[in-house]
């Protein structure tokens, strides 16, 4: 799904790092938190910030904020005014809400009664509207400078809880407050003074783990010591850790508010879901962006569920590319890796150069979904046009029928082809139109811990949605 007119737009992407030990920290903190965004450009390149702070009291916080590619948006000279800092948040944004522009680039920092506070978060507040028009924030003459919801959870953290001692700021009764005022949906990271406090919200809709920075002699050890960590950093995926040399340490579990300070990793409390809802976390988390193993189990299971006589395993890159590798292992099929060098001048080049391996050959070709189905039925001719054989389409998701309310870009209602009511049988519009020779689509099966209001609306999810609504 590389094509911006047919494919789903990529979540933000949040990244934390502090130092353990005493401070100053001979931890590159800076370095750390750029190899992290870089690790995380996959979900969102359209702006990126950090902000580091060197953990005094008041602490002074530096910030660097671009609208450039994440390869190029952070140079050493860049990075020379946040090299003093020993801890730090940073964000890669892809824009759900707000223009694109470098007002709306995170991390945001403002000042509150007891100091300044930063904050990055991945995810779309459901009832941002009502907060924004009618709610808290306008109440208390809070004036929002920028059109992202993460500004307004931002200010909703600066709020004072009722309860709160004006000498002592309460960190998880300002967090409790925010969950009560809007439930989902976000993976947040807050920093103030010499901590950082990582979030979800109770439907664990947005993804967040926490990685231990060990040395590279310990990295591959079962079970690295206390004594060995050299810091911690928190992170909307783990994928990001090999790249900075940490481990797994564990999952921000949803509802969880979890301080992270140099003396190591506190759970601080758990706040229930609504009513005792089930868990929502976003499908296409697995489908897009994380979990390489659970998208190569769903072209194991496609091949277990559609096998077909065919010659030649491919994919459209590069989303897809695990689904496909587990067809063919599956099947015992070979994989043809597509060319991807050309993948954003269109499809006829990304796909020009494999014309020689399709030639007289009957090919499964892999999807990761079906939005539009305007970017197959061109893939589908250009196979036929060069010779392939037979060409059968596997799709490693459901059909796509509504928009996402949490902050995934799908395109609207009338766009999505599976919503449109003359093409009950996509698969079968599919075949009509390209003369593709079979397409079947993988089912959920995971419906009732992940949140699938896109595919299948009359499911558990809506009814925790029109729950928190109410």
């Amino acid at each position: 799904m590389e094509f911006e007119e047919s494919s789903i737009g990529e979540e933000c992407g949040v990244f934390g790092c502090v130092a353990a030990g005493e401070w100053p920290t001979q931890l590159d903190v800076a370095q750390v938190l750029t190899l992290g965004l870089v690790a995380l450009q996959h979900r969102g390149q359209e702006c990126a910030g950090i902000v580091t702070s060197d953990g005094a009291s008041p602490p002074t916080y530096t910030t660097h904020k671009v609208t450039l590619k994440l390869l190029t948006a952070f140079p050493p000279e860049a990075l020379t005014k946040l090299r003093y800092g020993n801890l730090g948040i940073c964000h890669t944004r892809y824009s759900i809400t707000g223009i694109s522009e470098l007002q709306n680039c995170q991390p945001f920092v403002v000042d509150t009664l007891h100091g300044k506070i930063a904050v990055a978060h991945n995810g779309e507040l459901f009832n941002a509207h009502t907060l924004r028009k009618k709610g808290n924030v306008t109440y208390h003459g809070v004036g929002l400078s920028t059109s992202s919801d993460s500004e307004l959870i931002t200010q909703l953290l600066a709020l004072t809880p009722p309860m709160e001692e004006l000498d002592s700021p309460d960190w998880v009764a300002r967090i409790k407050n925010l969950m009560t005022e809007t439930p989902t949906s976000y993976s947040l990271l807050v920093m103030f003074k010499d901590v950082v406090y990582a979030v979800r919200d109770p439907y664990g809709n947005r993804p967040l783990c926490i990685g231990q920075l060990v040395p590279i002699s310990k990295l591959h050890s079962p079970g690295a010591q206390e004594e060995d960590t050299e810091g911690w950093v928190v992170s909307s995926e783990s994928c990001s850790f090999q790249s900075i040399g940490a481990k797994y340490y564990r999952e921000v579990l949803p509802g969880e508010i979890v301080q992270i300070s140099r003396h190591g990793v506190t759970s601080l409390s758990v706040v229930p879901r609504p009513e005792g809802g089930l868990p929502a976390f976003c499908i296409f988390e697995y489908v897009y962006f994380m979990v390489y193993t659970v998208r190569q189990r769903c072209g194991r299971q496609l091949a277990v569920e559609s096998p077909t006589d065919a010659d030649v395993v491919s994919t459209v890159p590069e989303s897809a590319t695990p689904a496909a590798l587990g067809y063919a292992q599956q099947s015992g099929l070979p994989y043809v890796e597509p060319n991807t060098r050309l993948r954003q001048l269109g499809v006829t080049k990304k796909f020009g150069a494999l014309t020689d391996n399709f030639a007289g050959k009957r090919v499964v070709l892999i999807d990761d979904s079906i939005v539009r189905g305007n970017t197959i039925s061109p893939i589908i001719k250009l196979l036929k046009e060069a010779g392939a054989k037979e060409v059968h389409i596997r799709v490693a998701s459901p059909p796509i029928r509504f928009p996402c309310y949490m902050g995934i870009n799908i395109p609207t209602k009338e766009e999505l082809i599976a919503n449109k009511l003359e093409f009950e049988d996509i698969a079968g519009y599919i075949v009509v139109f390209t003369a593709v020779d079979t397409l079947l689509i993988l089912p959920w099966c995971c419906r009732y811990c992940c949140c699938d209001y896109c595919s299948i609306p009359d499911n558990a999810t809506l009814q925790r949605k029109q729950t928190t609504q109410q």
